[in-house]
């Protein structure tokens, strides 16, 4: 946002900014949570790193249809 700021970017556009993060942050979540789960199981970590941008994808999918009912639309 910072960055934003300096190339004088107006604050309409940095307020979008933090709030489209947020939205996209949520689905990422899980993928913290299955990581460290598959790696102490000694999973190959690519195999673990393909299974959870799987499941990041499926998360983002989840997300941007219960959140497009709020007015949120992620994918247009």
């Amino acid at each position: 946002m910072i960055w934003l700021h300096v190339e004088h970017q107006g604050g309409q556009k940095i307020g979008a900014h933090a709030y489209y993060t947020f939205w996209y942050v949520v689905p990422t979540l899980p993928m913290f949570l299955l990581m460290p789960w598959l790696m102490a199981r000694a999973v190959n970590f690519w195999l673990a790193l393909l299974a959870c941008a799987a499941l990041t994808a499926v998360c983002f999918v989840i997300t941007a249809i219960a959140v497009k009912r709020f007015g949120v639309d992620l994918m247009p």
